[in-house]
Parts: structure tokens; C-alpha cells; sequence
């Protein structure tokens, strides 16, 4: 099946960023917006922004208040749990990332793949010469199965106290958990992959990199 309902993933605290990085300007659009646009021009129409942040609150779409204690301090590796920024609910949902720009081509591979369970979107290697980033990134989760999605994130908390990671779980060691593969290694065949310019924003200049892209495509 596929879902209706679009969540995008605003939350967390950037010391780094003078602003929310989802806010960022891309050919003069925020991401965020950018993101909606997208999601609208392939006829979605329950969309919603996760977020506690009320610079998000302009964007003509739902905001769901969630309280998503991800902290990432200036100048320091230090945060607390990514895994509580998924806004919890029942209902089938695909999540997509707030700080990712994405191709239309993306969205639509998005919004177009179905399951009757739970699905990842990421890139993968080989990357597309147009990508710029030399590691993988995740995009989004598109969840029909809720119980089980929410259940992973439980279980992928617990085998982090018990030190099964190399570092602090995410999207990726929840993908593993949810999959059932080795926690020790990474499958980058397992999932929906997305390979053309689509990437997150970790740095001002990463969004600098994607309008010299966009503007000379």
C-alpha cells in the first residue's frame, strides 16, 4: 500500500546554525519549503512539519509539536538520542528528513514506491557524479507498519546501552535493526536508493555547493 500522510523532520537544537539549517536558502527558497513544493507537485496533500520551533509555523502546513531532545552543542560530537526525533504515531506515515535537499526525481521515487511494511530512502555508492558528499546519506522512512517501526527504535536504544554500535545509533543502525542485518556493517543494498544530487545540509557551504548545482543545471 501507500501512505498519505507526509511528516517533515524539523526538530533537534544546532548551536552551529544561526538558524534552523531546514531554513536554509536554496535558489531563495528554504528547504523546508523547497521540500513541501515538492511533495505537492506530486499530488500529496497531508503534509506536516515535526517541529517545536515556531519558525516553522509559516509554512501553510500542520505543525506537530514533538518534543525531540536532540542536541548537537558548538563545537562539540556530544547529543542526546536522534532516535526520539520520529513523531509518534499509528497511522502510516513516511518521514522525510527537514535538512535534505531533494530532486523532484526524489520525491517522486518517494512518494511512488509502495510497502506494506516499512521502506528507507538513501543514497548509495557508487554515487552519482553529481553528488558531492564520498559517504551515504539517509532521506526518508516511509512506514505502514508502525508497531514494529516504534518497536525498532525501542530495541535500537537498548542494544546502544549495551554498546552493539560504534557510535550513536541512527537512521542507519535503526535500518539494521529494523532489517535484522549485522550491527557491525552497513548494507547499502537493502533499502530504495536514490542517486542523483540529493543530500543533507551538514554546513553553510553544503548549501552554497547546492545552488551552484541548481544553477547550472
Amino acid at each position: 500500500m501507500n501512505v498519505t500522510k507526509y511528516i517533515i523532520m524539523c526538530g533537534g537544537n544546532y548551536e552551529k546554525w544561526k538558524t534552523p539549517k531546514q531554513l536554509m536558502l536554496i535558489q531563495g527558497e528554504p528547504i523546508v519549503a523547497r521540500t513541501i513544493r515538492l511533495l505537492r507537485e506530486q499530488g500529496v496533500t497531508d503534509i506536516a512539519i515535526s517541529s517545536n520551533n515556531p519558525a516553522f509555523d509559516e509554512f501553510g502546513v500542520e505543525v506537530l509539536h514533538h518534543d525531540n531532545p536532540y542536541y548537537l552543542p558548538m563545537g562539540s560530537n556530544a547529543k542526546t538520542p536522534w532516535l526520539d526525533a520520529f513523531y509518534p504515531t499509528t497511522e502510516p506515515v513516511c518521514y522525510i528528513f527537514g535538512d535534505v535537499v531533494f530532486s523532484p526525481a526524489a520525491i517522486k521515487t518517494i512518494v511512488e514506491t509502495e510497502t506494506d511494511d516499512i521502506e528507507f530512502f538513501a543514497s548509495t555508492p557508487p554515487f552519482a557524479p553529481i553528488y558531492f558528499k564520498k559517504w551515504a546519506e539517509p532521506f526518508a522512512y516511509k512506514v505502514v507498519n508502525t508497531k514494529r517501526f516504534f518497536e525498532a527504535i525501542e530495541q535500537t536504544k537498548i542494544y546502544d546501552k549495551q554498546g552493539k554500535f560504534h557510535r550513536q545509533p541512527v537512521s542507519w543502525e535503526l535500518w539494521q535493526v529494523i532489517k535484522g542485518t549485522p550491527l557491525d556493517k552497513i548494507d547499502f543494498t537493502n533499502y530504495t536508493a536514490i542517486n542523483d544530487y540529493t543530500c543533507d545540509v551538514d554546513w553553510e557551504r553544503d548549501a552554497i555547493k547546492f545552488n551552484e548545482i541548481l544553477d547550472n543545471m
